[in-house]
């Protein structure tokens, strides 16, 4: 896994998009992120068409380091990556895991 100093925001996008799919991948993760965020499945779609919703999945990522290490694990990414992406989609992001 190589750290990449910086993303784009269309290469933000598609990590958020892969995070969702990973969330939407196992029952109980997506139950929680409903459950959270207050959508319900047939929602997901039009939410994720919102201005933000990208980079509100990526903050509840990275809100629940057990879910952000899976994920990285998953995608074969950097944790890091992640904070860069919210940085590429406007978000301040101030930790930084090894």
């Amino acid at each position: 896994m190589k750290p990449r100093p910086s993303l784009t925001a269309e290469a933000a996008e598609g990590l958020a998009i892969q995070a969702l799919t990973f969330i939407a991948g196992n029952g109980e993760r997506l139950g929680r992120f409903l459950a959270i965020t207050g959508l319900g499945p047939a929602q997901i779609r039009a939410a994720a068409q919102a201005p933000g919703f990208l980079k509100g999945v990526l903050e509840y990522v990275v809100g629940d380091e057990r879910l952000l290490l899976e994920f990285a694990g998953e995608a074969d990414i950097d944790p890091a990556d992640i904070g860069r992406a919210l940085a590429a989609l406007g978000a301040h992001w101030e930790r930084d895991i090894p």
